[in-house]
């Protein structure tokens, strides 16, 4: 019998489960780089501005993704919650995108304009002022942190090798536009900007 070569042949076996595996993953990838919906950013997406991209580069160096998910799947419990479902043209722009699957704390897809700016400054400054039950950190040293934009300029012109429509003007003017501002408003302008593209439907 044919199969009983390749089961009594392990180095022929794992070449052909190689061989399948690869197939299989070619057939269910690839078509999603030919689907609009997946690849064009959804209409009204706007890249990141310079003080957001800070933002953006302090939850990653904090390691707020490791308890925020950004991603809302397509389920009533989540879209009753939370809003909207994700989209993936939302984050044609994201790199790297935050959607993950550990959820200690809510997802944050949707947070941009929920709470007001000051809410946000409190929450980050002593998360147990404005919600006593929370297992969140402080991060309120980044009060006092002061940025002066040095490099996002450099990160921008990384971006933009990368497919984000940045102009020659933005990224000229990313270092004025940050410096002086603290990791605190960099973080509370990333946060104020998610999910703001598609509108809450519930």
């Amino acid at each position: 019998m044919k199969h009983e070569i390749v089961e009594k042949n392990v180095g022929l076996m794992m070449v052909l489960i190689l061989v399948v595996i690869s197939f299989g993953g070619l057939a269910e990838i690839t078509p999603l780089f030919f689907q609009d919906n997946i690849t064009k950013p959804v209409e009204g997406l706007k890249p990141l501005n310079a003080l957001e991209i800070e933002g953006r580069d302090i939850y990653v160096r904090e390691g707020c993704y490791t308890c925020h998910s950004q991603m809302i799947r397509p389920f009533r419990a989540e879209t009753e919650r939370y809003g909207n479902y994700s989209v993936a043209g939302e984050f044609v722009y994201d790199h790297p995108f935050q959607w993950g699957s550990k959820r200690t704390g809510p997802d944050l897809a949707r947070v941009g304009g929920r709470y007001s700016d000051d809410w946000h400054y409190a929450h980050l400054f002593n998360p147990r002022d404005v919600v006593p039950e929370s297992v969140m950190p402080a991060y309120s040293w980044m009060n006092y942190q002061v940025m002066d934009g040095s490099n996002t300029g450099t990160k921008m012109q990384r971006l933009r090798v990368l497919g984000v429509p940045y102009t020659d003007e933005d990224i000229a003017g990313a270092k004025d536009f940050v410096n002086g501002k603290t990791e605190m408003d960099a973080v509370v302008a990333y946060l104020q900007q998610l999910g703001t593209v598609l509108k809450d439907t519930r």
